[in-house]
């Protein structure tokens, strides 16, 4: 695994409906957070306009549209990405399978965004994947299993895992390098809100993320710096006690 500061782990989730609001938070958090993520609910709103005005201030930048489509409609829209932007994310996800995978690299300009499946979002257990068809009684955990290795199998640079399948992930695949991003973050003692599969940023570290997205509890916090501040702490000790193997 890459080495990264503890500021090169956080992500934040810039969840809201206009880049005012989004503005107002990166202004707020200066240079204590270097890491965001642009999902559908700002992306709708703000657009690529948005996402230039981060990557000219010198943010990286997490694209969550989670692309699924036909293999022809994902290939073309990677390839479709505005020249600007092509090489310039860090990061992108996919919803779909093995050839979702191939389409997506097929389009991609350059060696990035780097590629990230979503196994199961971090809302969802195993009643709602029942729902989808998986069975009356489904194994969470093999079914996460499967589409991981379909998704590295066919290329993809990395996973987006919540909960125990953070270290389920890393114990099926040792010899595969790849990233997992772990949404779903909460301090302890914070409300999960939907997250059905959560873990503090202490615990996702130690389990073997690499990069966690937080949203809400920085968002939402009355001083977003030092809970930012507070979360890199708990990231920092966290890889000092991985690397220590305790």
């Amino acid at each position: 695994m890459t080495e990264r500061s503890a500021r090169d782990r956080l992500i934040v989730a810039l969840d809201f409906d206009t880049a005012d609001e989004a503005e107002a938070l990166v202004a707020n958090l200066g240079e204590t957070v270097g890491y965001y993520k642009v999902g559908w609910q700002l992306f709708i709103g703000a657009g690529w306009p948005y996402v230039q005005h981060l990557l000219a201030r010198g943010k990286r930048v997490f694209l969550d549209l989670k692309i699924g489509d036909i293999d022809n409609t994902v290939r073309a829209a990677l390839n479709n990405m505005p020249d600007e932007f092509a090489g310039q994310l860090e990061l992108l996800t996919l919803q779909g399978n093995a050839a979702t995978v191939r389409a997506a690299k097929a389009g991609r300009r350059g060696e990035k965004p780097y590629l990230l499946m979503v196994t199961l979002l971090s809302s969802m257990d195993g009643t709602d994947l029942a729902e989808t068809g998986a069975g009356s009684d489904p194994d969470v955990s093999a079914w996460i299993r499967q589409r991981a290795k379909h998704a590295l199998a066919a290329g993809c640079e990395g996973l987006i895992a919540s909960g125990k399948s953070v270290r389920e992930l890393r114990e099926a695949f040792p010899d595969t390098p790849f990233l997992i991003v772990t949404p779903g973050i909460r301090p302890q003692g914070d409300a999960l809100d939907e997250h059905k599969r959560s873990l503090t940023p202490y615990q996702a570290i130690v389990d073997g993320a690499d990069l966690l997205v937080v949203g809400r509890p920085i968002a939402r916090a009355p001083r977003p710096q030092e809970s930012a501040t507070a979360i890199l702490a708990e990231i920092e000790r966290a890889v000092q006690d991985r690397a220590g193997g305790s």
